[in-house]
């Protein structure tokens, strides 16, 4: 099997960031990198390319986690509710899913965020308060609150109205 070995010009998925320096298959180089732009081979002139690229990387990464940063502390001041379907009794039918979250998100103007970025550990099927973990950037979280709330509202039967109906009223 013959290797190329490139320098990435552009970030590759599962294969490195800007300015890496990589092996890869020689076809896989020839036939994707070089022809969509992301990489060019490792020669003698392009080494000084590899430094320029690496300074370029670190100033867009640092300007990113700044970024990722300020979104973070503005998710952990956002605040909302969710509405779910619930019985009389308040037994929510179904479960609130990242997916909920996420679109609430995307209401409250968090555009930029994937779905995949809602860490929930398993579906909400409790009403009230709940935390969950915005996974930002890299090495960024935020904490985001909610409420679950019902839709209708939830009749909750007292022990005075079990004892009128227990007994029987009495005709004067």
């Amino acid at each position: 099997m013959a290797t190329s070995e490139v320098l990435l010009i552009q970030p590759v998925d599962s294969l490195g960031a800007e300015g890496d320096q990589v092996k890869v298959k020689a076809g896989y180089a020839r036939n994707f990198l070089y022809p969509q732009k992301k990489a060019v081979p490792v020669t003698r002139a392009n080494r000084k390319q590899i430094e320029a690229l690496k300074v370029r990387r670190a100033e867009r990464e640092a300007k990113n986690l700044e970024d990722a940063r300020a979104q973070a502390a503005k998710i952990a001041e956002t605040h909302f509710a969710i509405a779910v379907k619930t019985g009389e009794s308040g037994k929510m039918f179904g479960a609130v899913t990242a997916i909920n979250v996420h679109e609430k998100l995307v209401e409250a103007g968090f555009d930029a965020l994937k779905r995949k970025q809602v860490r929930l550990g398993a579906p909400i099927k409790e009403l009230g308060q709940h935390t969950v973990t915005i996974n930002v950037y890299q090495d960024v979280e935020a904490e985001l609150k909610f409420d679950v709330v019902s839709e209708n509202p939830i009749v909750e039967e007292s022990a005075e109205d079990a004892e009128e109906e227990e007994a029987p009223a009495s005709e004067d």
